[in-house]
């Protein structure tokens, strides 16, 4: 997808940041979100709240922007929203869809790079992870009664405790991880740590559940291939401002 897409912004601190990076970066025009009509262009931008995620629904191509799955920027969570600390880590960019399923042939290098060492799978877990989506998450992919509907499909397969994990949970899920058998989400990138952690992942979402589908959760195993094509989905700020990022991605989705 060679087509340069036109850059939605809109007044939030940290959309304007990263849509300031990336549209510098392939010398693209930009539009306030406000202002935006053509769908039949190829868009970008940051994040699915303020009007973004619905240009994207519209829209026949887009590049979506998010949080990193490895080393993103440091972020807290105050009054259901979530506030970043800095802009020094990474962010994924996704084509046509919001997550990458791990799909390509890219050499480890990237990854490499990042410094992360995987612990060894623990087949002596007691319980699963069950981490709920947010509440704009919720709203945006239609996902009400998720953890319901969810914990009735894991009992279908599997008899373990469940415990249930949220960004307000008190326990950080680092603890969790260290006697846990599995950890399912819809599309939290905080199933990637779980791997990373010796914790295989499962999910829901239609698109990330071939890299774990519930059905396997007493079996599961960890894929450690996707992790080099994941590292060559994320990419830092100066690496959007000099190009580096759009003259891969343009080449090469993922």
């Amino acid at each position: 997808m060679n087509e340069k897409p036109l850059v939605l912004y809109t007044n939030h601190y940290i959309n304007r940041e990263i849509t300031t990076a990336f549209a510098s970066g392939i010398n693209a025009e930009t539009c306030h979100i406000s202002k935006h009509t053509n769908y039949n262009q190829t868009i970008a931008s940051y994040g699915y709240l303020r009007g973004v995620g619905e240009a994207y629904k519209k829209s026949k191509n887009f590049w979506y922007i998010d949080h990193g799955y490895f080393k993103s920027s440091k972020r807290t969570v105050s009054n259901n929203r979530v506030f970043l600390n800095s802009f020094d880590g990474y962010f994924r960019i996704v084509f046509n869809n919001f997550w990458h399923i791990g799909v390509g042939n890219c050499s480890g290098d990237r990854f490499k790079k990042l410094n992360i060492s995987f612990k060894k799978k623990n087949n002596k877990g007691e319980y699963i992870i069950l981490s709920e989506p947010t509440l704009d998450a919720i709203n945006y992919y239609k996902l009400e009664n998720w953890t319901e509907k969810t914990i009735s499909l894991i009992k279908n397969y599997s008899d373990r405790k469940i415990i249930i994990h949220n960004k307000f949970s008190k326990m950080p899920l680092e603890n969790l991880l260290k006697n846990a058998w599995a950890f399912v989400s819809e599309h939290s990138n905080a199933g990637l740590l779980a791997m990373i952690s010796g914790v295989p992942a499962f999910y829901t979402n239609k698109y990330l559940n071939k890299l774990g589908n519930i059905k396997n959760i007493e079996n599961g195993f960890i894929n450690y291939e996707i992790f080099n094509n994941l590292a060559y989905g994320q990419w830092t700020l100066n690496e959007m401002r000099n190009g580096e990022a759009w003259n891969f991605l343009k080449q090469n989705i993922l």
